[in-house]
């Protein structure tokens, strides 16, 4: 149930993806959708959709490399220094 769940979970930033595109591939045929009034708002729009879901897609794989311990150093987290408190 956990992973179907998760499945849906990233469903939503996908489709916002494939949205994006959508919207960037129409503003390059002279297609404007209902919202936007100028072509360059819709691409804009687009371009937004696109980052945002890409952005967490990439978080959500990097977040379970990490947990995994499958990611390169640069990309594991730093542990806080440990204060030596010799008396």
């Amino acid at each position: 149930m956990q992973r179907f769940a998760a499945l849906v979970i990233l469903l939503i930033p996908i489709i916002t993806a494939g949205y994006g595109i959508k919207l960037m591939r129409d503003t390059l045929f002279q297609i404007l959708n209902t919202p936007f009034p100028s072509h360059y708002l819709q691409f804009l729009a687009g371009m937004i959709c696109l980052a945002v879901g890409v952005w967490f897609i990439g978080g959500f794989i990097l977040h379970r490399d990490r947990k995994n311990n499958k990611v390169a150093p640069r990309f594991q987290k730093r542990q806080p220094a440990k204060k030596n408190l010799e008396v």
